[in-house]
This record gives structure tokens, C-alpha cells and sequence, in this order.
């Protein structure tokens, strides 16, 4: 360690702080204004790369990269619009989880059209004529243009500042982050401010992207890294907050230039890796910053919506007719394996391994669905609890030498143990801010697996679990996960209909009245945080069984996307939602992948397409369907 060499890395820290401030004032630009948690923000980003690079392929050198660095926002600015306009615009009514599933399912799209337009390799950009050198520095050799970089970010926040403050669009801005309600009430055209800024921030997002191109090549794997840190700087610096957004950027960014500068030091006789912690710092922050205070360094408190929207249906027992359903249901599925034959050794044909696939699904969409729909506590991290179940498991059985009936019993109590601590801070936060609470404690889960390589296998993970002779002998594993996965979602139903369930859906309905009456809020809600872990860990140890192992994904934010995307593509309000939508998105997954090299496309226009069409989900607009059939079916019919 050296002064040189940490002043190096602070110099670093700043130039990229610049890229991560532009992607992510747009993205805080966008939730002030719209509430739209942007999950496609990230494409963006990805796309004023290749845009860029592009540009100057395709143009050089006629224009060189600077040009190029106009037109690759512009570009940005000009699609935003058009998705605010074509998607966002009619979806805006929608519960916050619909606006996710929708910019998740855009995200798919914007993926395979980059594909293929731009095909699957790095792009490596030129050097910004005029900065291709470096000066001296301490001894040390610094790129010319990270210093520009470096002086980008204080002039765009100067930019912005004055627009919000100097002119009638930014007062209108600043009043739609504090109170869109009243703006609209005022006569303000909501639809037009709405586009105007959708279209500012996704094209801040593209001219980050582009500045990036001489330090970085444009990647298809762009979106999903940049969303991440995105959000972290969002949430930290404070919800519509341009200067707490400077901020946090700067906060996130040096941290992981000290951790670089510190490397490796022995504290206390132990060796800590410090630059390991780039993965997760910017997580920790965002973690304590959620807990201390949740509305961000410079945020203010979210004041409620006036816009109720719609009233959820109260759930309802299943009566006669769809028990007798899930009962013949269930019979079909146990009886299949006999019907077709597969009573031998082949323990891995084709229908028995999707529809193990599909019971793991749906028990880990039901496990969530447990907390999001009755309990409305909207997770992005449930996949830490399927992971923690996944390696508990796993590891059981190859460093204890556990059988896999005491793993599959042990393994769940790992991922509830997560539950239980997590879930005592989660509890206490509501809204975007729980949301994204869970999300930061799965990606802390998921930097110690990934970088635990002596006990957890690193990023290769634990393999060579396999189920014991007797279980692997034809459809016998099929039969043990149907078994306990149906057992799972059956004890998940049943405690909806229990004291515990009907105080989970008053707590949900009315914190303040569910406290006024005697019950406890914060219990009861880290009861049933608890409860979904252990049933999310019991999905995940049946995975590890059934793969052979498992590796860092199954705690990563897009597993826990996954849960997301089966519950409301099934439908949040019905019971019967987590499992429909969970055979649906895995089979189709699993169909569409099989058959097109762009499968996201498509898949992501499904969604799309369900969204719009279905906002209820599958299991809601069948339930629609049945009872517009029937209008005179008794309350307790519904599923």
C-alpha cells in the first residue's frame, strides 16, 4: 500500500462514480416521477454502448467517437419515449409488481434484439480522440480521459440542478416526485410530464453507457450488472434525489477503490481479502442505509397515494368442485409415470424431469406468493432462501455425509434461520424501501457463497449430490418431490385460513388497525417471513437433489425475478396463482428455449402480452371467466 497507489484508486473511484451517477439519476428521475420501479433501465444503459460503438464504426472517420457520444443518447431518449408511450403509459394504474413484470419482460426483449443486431461478442470501442494518453500522477500513469470522466458528473448534476430549479418542467418534476396526485389535480398533463422525463432519464442512462465505451467493451451482460448498482445508489442516496444520487454514487464508488488499494490484510493473525468485497460493499451500504434510514441519505418519507386503485378480492376457501380439481389433478400426476411406462431405470426422461421442475416452481412461488399477495411484503430477494436451503442441503450430505431424508429436513432449517434474521429488519420497512431491503441481504448471500470457495465451492458451487439408489431408481424422486411439494403448498393454504393468516391479511389491509385491535404487526409479519423461507429452502433442497448440486445462481436476483414472474403471471389474488404461473413460465421457458436461439424475445413478449391483456394473471382472468359462466356459483366455489 502506498499514498500513490490509494490516490490512484481514489482517482479511479471518481471516474467511475461519473458512469454510475448518469445511469442512476435517470433511474431516481423516473421513480420520483412515474413510481415505475424500471427494471429495463439497465438495457438502456447496454444499449447507448452499442449504440455509440456503432456509430463510430459505422461513421469513422467521418465523425469520430464524439459525435457518437451525442447520437447514442439521443437514440436512448428517442426509445424511452416510444416504450413510455407504447407500454408504460397504459400500465401505470397497475400495482408496482405489474410495472416490474412488464419492464422485466422488456428487458428480455431489448437482450435478444441486441443480440441480434450486434451478435453475442464484446465490443471493443475506440479511444476519444484528443485523450488517448495519460499524464503523470505521483509517480503514476492515469488515463486522460477518466480525468474527463471525473469532471462529467459534476457537470451534469450542474445541468440538471438548473433545469429543476430554473425552469416550469423541473418545478414540475420536483412537485410530480412529492405529490403526482395533486400535480395532475392541478390540470398539469401527467401523460406528457411523464414521457419528458421517461425520456430524460433513459437518455442520461444511454450517454452513461456510451461514455463507457473507450474504458469498457459494450456486453450483453451490461443491463443486469448496471441495474444492480443502479438501484443501490437510488435507494441510498434518497428516492427523486439528483444531489443524494451524486452522493451515493460517489459513496458506492470509492468505497470499492479503497477496498481495491487495501487487497489483502492480515487482522488479528486472520487474512482478509478486502477486494473481495467489491461484489458486495455497495450492498452492505445500501442495507445500513435502509435500516438507519430508509428514505435515503437526502430522500424525504414517500407520501401515500390517493390512487387506491382497485380492492383485492378476499381469498376464499376452495370449494367442492375445485378441491375435487387439485384432487384428480394430483392423481394424474402420481398415475403418469405408470400410464406411460416409465417404471424402469430411466429416472431422467423428459416429462418427469419438467414436471419435477414445475413442483419446485411452484412450491417456491407459493412460498412467496405466502408473503407478497396475504402478507404484501414485496421481495426481490426470496432466492436467497431457495439458495440457503440449496446449500444447506447440499452440504450435508457432502461434508457431513448426511442421508438426503435428514438433508432434506435440515437443509429447509438453514434457509429459515436466514429468514428469521433477515426478516427482523425487513419487517420494520414497507413499500420500495422492504422491497429493496431484500434484495440487499440476498446479494450479500450471495458474494459469501460465490466467494466462500473452501466451504460453499466458490462460483463452481457443491456438485455431486445425488439422490440415494433407492430414490433414483425410475420415477421414485419424481414421486418424493411431488409428495413434498404438494404437502408444502397445502400447509401454505391451510395457514392462509388460520388465525395467522387472517392477521397477515389485516396487517396487510391496515397496519395502524391491525395494531388498534390487539394484533402484533411485526410478529405476525416475521412469522410468516420465516415460513416462507423454510417452505422457499425446502424448494431449493429438492433442486439440489434433483440437478446433482447447486452453484451461486439459485440466491441470484434473477432467481428471485423468477419467483416474481410466476406469481403474477398466475395471479397474486388467486390461491391457485403461484402454481399455475409457475407451470406456465417453466414449461414455457423450457419450450421456447428448446426451439429459437431467441427465446427471451419471446418469452418476454408472452409477458407482455399477459400483462396488458391479463393483468389478473392466468389463474385470475380463468377465475373471471368462470364466474362471468356462471354468475350465480356460491363464494365458496372460488379457487
Amino acid at each position: 500500500m502506498s499514498a500513490s497507489g490509494l490516490l490512484a484508486q481514489l482517482l479511479n473511484g471518481l471516474a467511475s462514480a461519473s458512469s454510475l451517477f448518469l445511469v442512476s439519476v435517470g433511474l431516481s428521475l423516473i421513480f420520483g416521477v412515474t413510481r415505475t420501479i424500471n427494471f429495463a433501465h439497465g438495457s438502456f444503459y447496454m444499449l447507448g454502448a452499442f449504440i455509440a460503438y456503432s456509430s463510430v464504426d459505422q461513421l469513422s472517420p467521418h465523425i469520430g467517437f464524439w459525435p457518437a457520444l451525442l447520437l447514442a443518447p439521443l437514440a436512448c431518449g428517442v426509445l424511452g419515449a416510444i416504450t413510455e408511450m407504447a407500454l408504460l403509459r397504459r400500465i401505470y394504474k397497475s400495482p408496482e409488481l405489474f410495472q416490474l413484470l412488464a419492464t422485466f419482460a422488456l428487458v428480455l426483449v431489448i437482450k435478444d434484439a441486441t443480440l441480434w443486431l450486434w451478435g453475442p461478442e464484446e465490443l471493443f470501442g475506440p479511444r476519444a480522440a484528443g485523450l488517448e494518453g495519460s499524464i503523470e500522477i505521483l509517480g503514476r500513469q492515469f488515463p486522460c480521459y477518466d480525468l474527463f470522466l471525473i469532471a462529467v458528473g459534476p457537470c451534469v448534476l450542474l445541468g440538471l440542478t438548473l433545469l429543476l430549479t430554473r425552469t416550469r418542467f423541473g418545478t414540475l418534476v420536483r412537485a410530480a416526485t412529492q405529490d403526482r396526485e395533486m400535480v395532475g389535480a392541478l390540470g398539469v398533463n401527467q401523460a406528457w410530464l411523464f414521457t419528458a422525463v421517461f425520456a430524460l432519464g433513459t437518455l442520461l442512462a444511454g450517454l452513461g453507457g456510451a461514455l463507457q465505451l473507450p474504458r469498457e467493451p459494450a456486453s450483453l451482460e451490461a443491463d443486469m450488472l448496471t441495474i444492480g448498482a443502479a438501484f443501490v445508489v437510488v435507494v441510498v442516496g434518497g428516492m427523486g434525489s439528483i444531489p443524494g444520487a451524486f452522493i451515493a454514487a460517489l459513496l458506492v464508488a470509492e468505497l470499492k477503490a479503497i477496498c481495491i488499494w487495501l487487497g489483502v490484510q492480515e487482522i488479528g493473525g486472520v487474512e482478509i481479502s478486502f477486494s473481495k468485497l467489491t461484489l458486495v460493499v455497495e450492498f452492505l451500504v445500501m442495507a445500513v442505509v435502509l435500516v438507519w434510514r430508509p428514505w435515503g441519505l437526502l430522500g424525504k418519507p414517500q407520501s401515500l397515494s390517493r390512487n387506491g386503485g382497485e380492492p383485492e378480492r378476499p381469498l376464499q376457501p376452495s370449494g367442492r368442485a375445485a378441491t375435487s380439481g387439485w384432487v384428480a389433478l394430483l392423481v394424474a400426476l402420481v398415475l403418469l409415470p405408470l400410464l406411460s411406462g416409465n417404471l424402469s431405470g430411466d429416472s431422467g426422461s423428459y416429462s418427469t424431469v419438467l414436471l419435477t421442475d414445475i413442483f419446485i416452481a411452484a412450491l417456491f412461488a407459493a412460498s412467496l406468493h405466502f408473503i407478497l399477495g396475504p402478507g404484501g411484503m414485496h421481495s426481490f430477494g426470496h432466492a436467497a432462501y431457495f439458495g440457503l436451503g440449496a446449500y444447506g442441503a447440499a452440504l450435508l450430505v457432502r461434508n457431513l455425509d448426511l442421508s438426503m431424508p435428514a438433508a432434506l429436513l435440515l437443509g429447509p432449517l438453514a434457509a429459515a434461520a436466514g429468514a428469521l434474521l433477515y426478516g427482523w429488519f425487513c419487517v420494520r420497512l414497507s413499500g420500495v424501501y422492504l422491497t429493496m431491503l431484500t434484495l440487499a441481504f440476498a446479494q450479500i448471500s450471495w458474494a459469501i457463497v460465490f466467494q466462500w470457495d473452501d466451504f460453499t465451492g466458490g462460483s463452481n458451487g457443491v456438485t455431486g449430490v445425488w439422490p440415494p439408489e433407492w430414490a433414483s431408481n425410475g420415477p421414485a424422486f419424481y414421486w418424493l418431490a411431488l409428495a413434498l411439494c404438494a404437502l408444502g403448498i397445502w400447509l401454505l393454504r391451510r395457514m392462509l385460513f388460520s388465525p395467522l393468516g387472517y392477521a397477515l391479511r389485516a396487517a396487510r389491509d391496515s397496519a395502524l388497525r391491525a395494531d388498534a385491535i390487539g394484533i402484533d404487526v411485526r410478529r405476525v409479519q416475521w412469522t410468516a417471513f420465516v415460513i416462507a423461507g423454510l417452505f422457499a429452502g425446502l424448494a431449493g433442497a429438492l433442486f439440489a437433489f434433483s440437478k446433482g448440486g447447486v452453484a451461486p445462481d439459485a440466491l441470484s436476483v434473477t432467481k428471485s425475478v423468477d419467483g416474481l414472474v410466476m406469481v403474477l403471471l398466475g395471479g397474486v389474488q388467486t390461491l391457485a396463482g403461484p402454481v399455475v404461473g409457475a407451470a406456465a413460465f417453466t414449461w414455457l421457458h423450457d419450450t421456447v428455449a428448446r426451439n429459437t436461439e431467441y427465446w427471451r424475445a419471446l418469452l418476454g413478449t408472452i409477458m407482455l402480452i399477459l400483462v396488458l391483456l391479463a393483468p389478473q394473471g392466468l389463474a385470475g382472468y380463468a377465475q373471471l371467466l368462470w364466474a362471468r359462466l356462471r354468475p350465480a356459483q356460491p363464494q365458496g366455489e372460488a379457487s
